[in-house]
């Protein structure tokens, strides 16, 4: 099942998007009341889940070109849990912008936290900041919505824990990134985790996910990859990351992006105004996003 978040005659909504992806369903018109998807998310139930999917057939539907489609959790309630370095042809490019040698397969993983007030929809413009920003970049990553509240939980439990996916570019600011000696104001500046289309829940996807992923820049191909390539994978993470720390439901968790980010390159090409970024991940869908210098 998909679930998005989406504007429509000026309210928001929540709603199921059809198979054939042209159309979507707002849940008040499958007999539920969910105000957001944070609440849809926290209480719905299995019968629930069941219910739109017998209604869902022969219910009123609305055609995806008629509303705005937003980030499907708009305004989270938490930073985002992110990981770096997670592929190792990404720990190897990295290793040439951070002057840290490259020793073969990171032993440890890198956590760090991702601040967002309102995740861009996985169509709108993004703000490059160009006042303060030269050396803008993407990242394409796959992230993990969890269902409920997790704490000390077992790699062997980790799917219990997960309501869904969605399709995250974790928008980096390389110089801020690096000249602080910490990673947070570098990815979290306004606009800097457009996430969409949508949800998709995790009975859709086998676990552990091994899905194609991909960034495009004008057209160009710059990643291209599979989940199954991450150093940790999402067991791993939930596991060590949720050891004594709370995780509430609703956390948003990315999981790394593979190489082929503009830093990595012999001579990088960094985001500039006009840029459209595609991020792809198979079975789950496409955000494109504009960069403007100033919103």
């Amino acid at each position: 099942m998909k679930l998005a978040t989406y504007m429509y005659n000026g309210e928001e909504k929540v709603g199921v998007i059809s198979s054939d992806m042209k159309s979507v369903t707002d849940i008040s018109q499958l007999g539920l009341t969910y105000a957001s998807m944070e609440e849809l998310i926290r209480n719905i139930t299995d019968e629930e889940m069941v219910l739109i999917k017998e209604k869902l057939p022969t219910a009123e539907i609305t055609d995806l070109a008629d509303v705005e489609l937003m980030a499907p959790i708009p305004r989270p309630k938490r930073d985002i849990v992110c990981l770096g370095i997670n592929y190792d042809e990404h720990a190897k490019e990295s290793s040439g912008f951070t002057n840290i040698q490259y020793k073969g397969t990171p032993a440890q993983a890198v956590y760090f936290s991702k601040r967002v007030i309102n995740a861009p929809g996985p169509f709108d413009f993004i703000d490059g900041h160009s006042d303060i920003v030269a050396d803008l970049d993407y990242e394409v990553e796959l992230a993990v919505i969890l269902k409920k509240e997790a704490k000390d939980v077992k790699k062997e439990d980790a799917e219990d824990y997960i309501f869904g996916y969605t399709i995250i570019n974790d928008i980096s600011a390389r110089t801020l990134q690096s000249q602080h000696k910490q990673w947070f104001r570098g990815k979290s500046l306004d606009d800097f985790a457009p996430m969409g289309p949508w949800i998709v829940t995790a009975d859709e996807i086998p676990f552990p996910p091994e899905l194609n992923l991909s960034c495009r820049v004008n057209g160009e191909l710059r990643q291209n990859s599979n989940t199954r390539k991450m150093i940790f994978d999402i067991g791993y993470i939930l596991q060590e990351f949720s050891a004594g720390l709370t995780l509430d439901a609703c956390t948003i968790i990315a999981t790394g992006t593979p190489s082929g980010v503009a830093m990595g390159m012999e001579s990088p090409v960094y985001l500039k105004e006009g840029d459209v970024v595609e991020c792809e991940i198979e079975n789950i869908g496409i955000i494109r996003n504009t960069i403007v210098c100033g919103k």
